[in-house]
Protein backbone atom coordinates (compact mmCIF):
# COMPACT_ATOMS: atom_id res chain seq x y z
CA UNK A 1 0.00 0.00 0.00
CA UNK A 2 2.65 2.41 0.97
CA UNK A 3 4.41 1.74 -2.52
CA UNK A 4 1.10 2.22 -4.28
CA UNK A 5 0.91 5.80 -1.97
CA UNK A 6 4.50 6.62 -3.03
CA UNK A 7 3.77 6.07 -6.91
CA UNK A 8 0.94 7.79 -6.44
CA UNK A 9 2.80 11.27 -5.04
CA UNK A 10 5.60 11.32 -7.93
CA UNK A 11 2.88 10.52 -10.43
CA UNK A 12 1.15 13.83 -8.95
CA UNK A 13 4.58 15.84 -8.57
CA UNK A 14 5.33 14.83 -12.10
CA UNK A 15 1.87 16.07 -13.34
CA UNK A 16 2.49 19.63 -11.29
CA UNK A 17 6.01 19.78 -12.73
CA UNK A 18 4.57 19.50 -16.31
CA UNK A 19 1.81 21.63 -15.85
CA UNK A 20 4.35 24.40 -14.30
CA UNK A 21 6.48 24.19 -16.94
CA UNK A 22 3.62 24.41 -19.75
CA UNK A 23 2.44 27.58 -17.84
CA UNK A 24 6.02 29.26 -17.92
CA UNK A 25 6.32 28.47 -21.60
CA UNK A 26 2.36 29.86 -22.31
CA UNK A 27 2.76 33.07 -19.88
CA UNK A 28 6.76 33.33 -18.74
CA UNK A 29 6.95 35.87 -21.57
CA UNK A 30 4.98 38.18 -19.41
CA UNK A 31 6.93 37.99 -16.32
CA UNK A 32 10.33 38.16 -19.14
CA UNK A 33 8.44 41.48 -20.45
CA UNK A 34 7.60 43.33 -17.30
CA UNK A 35 11.50 42.60 -15.99
CA UNK A 36 12.49 44.21 -19.23
CA UNK A 37 9.97 47.24 -18.83
CA UNK A 38 11.24 47.66 -15.61
CA UNK A 39 15.15 48.04 -16.50
CA UNK A 40 14.54 49.55 -19.91
CA UNK A 41 12.45 52.31 -18.15
CA UNK A 42 15.31 52.63 -15.24
CA UNK A 43 17.65 52.93 -18.44
CA UNK A 44 15.45 55.40 -20.01
CA UNK A 45 14.96 57.68 -17.37
CA UNK A 46 18.62 57.57 -16.69
CA UNK A 47 19.12 58.26 -20.38
CA UNK A 48 16.94 61.68 -19.96
CA UNK A 49 18.14 62.88 -17.06
CA UNK A 50 21.59 62.48 -19.14
CA UNK A 51 19.89 63.97 -22.14
CA UNK A 52 18.85 66.93 -20.39
CA UNK A 53 22.35 67.41 -18.45
CA UNK A 54 24.24 67.49 -21.81
CA UNK A 55 21.74 69.75 -22.91
CA UNK A 56 22.40 72.37 -20.54
CA UNK A 57 25.57 71.72 -20.26
CA UNK A 58 25.99 72.84 -24.16
CA UNK A 59 24.10 75.36 -23.87
CA UNK A 60 26.49 77.33 -21.46
CA UNK A 61 29.33 76.45 -22.97
CA UNK A 62 27.70 78.38 -26.24
CA UNK A 63 26.97 81.23 -24.40
CA UNK A 64 29.87 81.38 -22.99
CA UNK A 65 32.15 80.82 -26.23
CA UNK A 66 29.71 83.51 -27.54
CA UNK A 67 30.81 86.17 -24.57
CA UNK A 68 34.21 85.54 -25.57
CA UNK A 69 34.67 88.42 -28.09
CA UNK A 70 35.83 91.64 -27.55
CA UNK A 71 33.39 92.96 -30.10
CA UNK A 72 29.60 93.90 -28.59
CA UNK A 73 28.39 93.36 -32.40
CA UNK A 74 29.67 89.83 -32.66
CA UNK A 75 28.60 88.61 -29.22
CA UNK A 76 24.75 89.63 -29.90
CA UNK A 77 25.85 87.70 -33.51
CA UNK A 78 26.66 84.49 -31.78
CA UNK A 79 24.08 84.60 -29.35
CA UNK A 80 21.35 85.12 -31.52
CA UNK A 81 23.12 81.79 -33.55
CA UNK A 82 22.31 79.57 -30.39
CA UNK A 83 19.55 77.02 -30.49
CA UNK A 84 17.42 76.44 -27.67
CA UNK A 85 15.62 73.36 -26.25
CA UNK A 86 12.62 75.30 -24.12
CA UNK A 87 11.05 78.42 -23.96
CA UNK A 88 12.55 79.13 -20.78
CA UNK A 89 15.88 78.72 -21.33
CA UNK A 90 15.40 81.23 -24.91
CA UNK A 91 13.94 83.69 -22.22
CA UNK A 92 16.77 83.84 -20.71
CA UNK A 93 19.31 83.62 -24.18
CA UNK A 94 16.99 86.79 -25.06
CA UNK A 95 17.60 88.57 -21.86
CA UNK A 96 21.42 87.97 -22.26
CA UNK A 97 21.03 89.21 -26.34
CA UNK A 98 19.87 92.61 -24.52
CA UNK A 99 21.98 93.10 -22.65
CA UNK A 100 24.60 92.39 -25.43
CA UNK A 101 23.05 94.60 -27.99
CA UNK A 102 22.81 97.43 -25.22
CA UNK A 103 26.67 97.27 -25.18
CA UNK A 104 26.60 97.27 -29.08
CA UNK A 105 24.08 100.88 -28.79
CA UNK A 106 21.44 99.07 -30.46
CA UNK A 107 18.91 100.26 -27.92
CA UNK A 108 15.75 98.84 -30.52
CA UNK A 109 16.97 95.27 -31.13
CA UNK A 110 17.50 95.29 -27.15
CA UNK A 111 13.58 96.47 -26.06
CA UNK A 112 12.31 93.90 -28.81
CA UNK A 113 14.07 91.44 -27.44
CA UNK A 114 12.36 92.08 -24.10
CA UNK A 115 9.00 93.00 -24.90
CA UNK A 116 9.32 89.44 -26.91
CA UNK A 117 9.86 88.05 -23.21
CA UNK A 118 7.66 90.29 -21.09
CA UNK A 119 4.58 88.94 -23.26
CA UNK A 120 5.66 85.32 -23.88
CA UNK A 121 2.64 83.61 -21.49
CA UNK A 122 4.69 80.40 -21.48
CA UNK A 123 7.56 81.71 -19.27
CA UNK A 124 7.78 82.06 -15.34
CA UNK A 125 6.42 85.23 -14.42
CA UNK A 126 9.71 86.66 -13.10
CA UNK A 127 11.32 86.75 -16.25
CA UNK A 128 8.68 88.82 -17.75
CA UNK A 129 8.31 91.10 -14.69
CA UNK A 130 12.39 91.88 -15.40
CA UNK A 131 12.00 92.45 -19.00
CA UNK A 132 9.42 94.61 -18.74
CA UNK A 133 10.77 96.60 -15.98
CA UNK A 134 14.24 96.53 -18.39
CA UNK A 135 11.99 97.35 -21.48
CA UNK A 136 10.61 100.72 -19.79
CA UNK A 137 13.89 101.90 -18.28
CA UNK A 138 15.36 101.63 -21.38
CA UNK A 139 12.45 104.04 -23.09
CA UNK A 140 12.52 106.96 -20.57
CA UNK A 141 13.68 109.30 -23.06
CA UNK A 142 11.43 107.75 -25.93
CA UNK A 143 8.43 106.12 -24.99
CA UNK A 144 5.57 108.32 -24.23
CA UNK A 145 4.97 109.21 -20.00
CA UNK A 146 1.92 107.40 -19.79
CA UNK A 147 3.06 104.46 -21.06
CA UNK A 148 5.50 104.02 -18.79
CA UNK A 149 3.46 105.22 -16.04
CA UNK A 150 0.89 102.31 -17.07
CA UNK A 151 3.48 99.74 -17.93
CA UNK A 152 5.09 100.31 -14.08
CA UNK A 153 1.57 100.90 -12.10
CA UNK A 154 0.97 97.09 -13.57
CA UNK A 155 4.61 96.25 -12.02
CA UNK A 156 3.37 97.49 -8.83
CA UNK A 157 0.32 95.76 -8.65
CA UNK A 158 1.75 92.82 -9.56
CA UNK A 159 3.48 92.27 -6.82
CA UNK A 160 6.50 90.47 -6.44
CA UNK A 161 10.29 91.55 -6.15
CA UNK A 162 10.32 94.44 -8.91
CA UNK A 163 7.27 96.28 -7.13
CA UNK A 164 8.79 99.07 -4.72
CA UNK A 165 11.20 99.46 -7.65
CA UNK A 166 8.06 100.30 -9.83
CA UNK A 167 6.64 102.67 -7.67
CA UNK A 168 10.41 104.57 -6.91
CA UNK A 169 9.68 104.79 -11.31
CA UNK A 170 6.39 106.58 -11.24
CA UNK A 171 7.96 108.61 -8.27
CA UNK A 172 10.86 109.91 -10.84
CA UNK A 173 8.05 110.24 -13.63
CA UNK A 174 5.98 112.80 -11.43
CA UNK A 175 9.09 114.30 -10.72
CA UNK A 176 10.18 114.29 -14.67
CA UNK A 177 6.16 115.90 -14.61
CA UNK A 178 6.85 118.60 -12.26
CA UNK A 179 4.33 117.50 -9.86
CA UNK A 180 6.65 116.97 -6.52
CA UNK A 181 3.70 116.39 -4.56
CA UNK A 182 3.06 113.13 -6.23
CA UNK A 183 6.76 111.73 -5.80
CA UNK A 184 6.89 112.92 -2.43
CA UNK A 185 3.79 111.16 -1.96
CA UNK A 186 5.20 108.07 -3.53
CA UNK A 187 8.39 107.77 -1.64
CA UNK A 188 6.83 108.22 1.17
CA UNK A 189 4.89 105.20 0.76
CA UNK A 190 7.89 103.45 -0.44
CA UNK A 191 8.95 103.94 3.37
CA UNK A 192 6.12 102.60 4.95
CA UNK A 193 6.44 99.44 2.91
CA UNK A 194 7.74 97.18 5.27
CA UNK A 195 8.93 95.15 2.30
CA UNK A 196 11.51 97.83 1.38
CA UNK A 197 15.44 97.20 1.67
CA UNK A 198 18.19 99.45 2.86
CA UNK A 199 19.26 100.94 -0.28
CA UNK A 200 15.97 101.96 -1.59
CA UNK A 201 14.76 103.30 1.89
CA UNK A 202 17.96 105.57 1.86
CA UNK A 203 17.38 106.51 -1.65
CA UNK A 204 13.76 107.52 -0.89
CA UNK A 205 14.59 109.71 2.01
CA UNK A 206 17.27 111.46 0.28
CA UNK A 207 14.81 112.12 -2.78
CA UNK A 208 11.62 113.33 -0.42
CA UNK A 209 14.58 116.08 1.50
CA UNK A 210 15.60 117.22 -1.75
CA UNK A 211 12.36 117.72 -3.28
CA UNK A 212 11.47 119.90 0.10
CA UNK A 213 9.67 117.26 1.99
CA UNK A 214 9.61 116.05 5.59
CA UNK A 215 9.86 112.14 5.55
CA UNK A 216 7.33 110.47 8.05
CA UNK A 217 9.31 108.11 9.71
CA UNK A 218 6.44 106.91 12.20
CA UNK A 219 5.44 103.68 9.53
CA UNK A 220 9.10 102.83 8.67
CA UNK A 221 11.47 100.27 9.36
CA UNK A 222 14.95 102.03 9.41
CA UNK A 223 17.70 100.07 9.17
CA UNK A 224 20.53 100.52 12.13
CA UNK A 225 23.00 102.27 10.06
CA UNK A 226 20.13 105.45 9.79
CA UNK A 227 20.42 105.92 13.33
Amino acid sequence: MSNSDGFIEEVTEELRRDQMLAKLRKYGWIAVLAVLLLVGGAAFSEYRKAQARAQAEGLGDAMLGALESDDPAARVAALEAIETPSTQTASVLALLTASEQLAADDLEGAVANLDAVAVNGDIPQVYRQIAQFKSLTLQAETLDANARKQGFEALGAAGGSLRLMAQEQLALIAIQEGDVPAAIGIYQGVLDDAQVTPDLQQRALQVIVALGGEPDLSGALLDDSDG
